[in-house]
C-alpha cells in the first residue's frame, strides 16, 4: 500500500497509511518543536546537576541551589526558569521564599518517551 502524505496545515501532518491503531498518522510539528524544548532543556550538564540536586533534597530554595552548585543567584535563576517552563520542576511559594521540586510525572513521561525514541535508533 502506498503512503499518502497531506500536508493539511502548516503544523500537521497527516499520512494516510494507518498505524498500529488502525488510525491515520498524524504529526504535529508544533508538537514536535515543543517536545524539542523539553528536551533540550534536560540536555544541559547544569541543569542535569539541578534536577540532581532536586531529587536528593527533595524541596530547595534558589539560594540553597545556587549555594550548593557555587553559582551566581542569577545563573540558577536562569536556568529554574527554564525548567519550570518546561514543567520539570514545580515551584511553590511559603510566605518570602519559593521552593522548587521536580516534577516526577513529567520526568516519568519524558524518560517513557526518550526510551520508545531511544528503541528507534537503528545502530544502538
Amino acid at each position: 500500500m502506498e503512503k499518502a502524505i497531506m500536508p493539511t496545515s502548516s503544523n500537521l501532518l497527516i499520512i494516510s497509511q494507518e498505524g498500529r491503531s488502525g488510525e491515520p498518522i498524524k504529526l504535529d510539528y508544533y508538537h514536535v518543536r515543543i517536545a524539542a524544548h523539553v528536551l533540550r532543556a534536560i540536555n544541559h550538564k547544569l541543569r542535569q546537576q539541578i534536577i540532581k540536586l532536586l531529587e536528593e533534597h527533595k524541596r530547595m530554595t534558589v539560594t540553597e541551589i545556587y549555594v550548593k552548585l557555587r553559582l551566581e543567584q542569577s545563573v540558577a535563576s536562569q536556568h529554574l526558569s527554564i525548567l519550570r517552563r518546561n514543567h520539570i520542576v514545580r515551584h511553590e511559594r511559603d510566605g518570602k521564599f519559593i521552593y522548587y521540586s521536580l516534577n516526577t510525572e513529567a520526568l516519568e513521561t519524558i524518560a517513557r518517551v526518550v526510551d520508545e525514541l531511544y528503541a528507534l535508533k537503528p545502530d544502538k
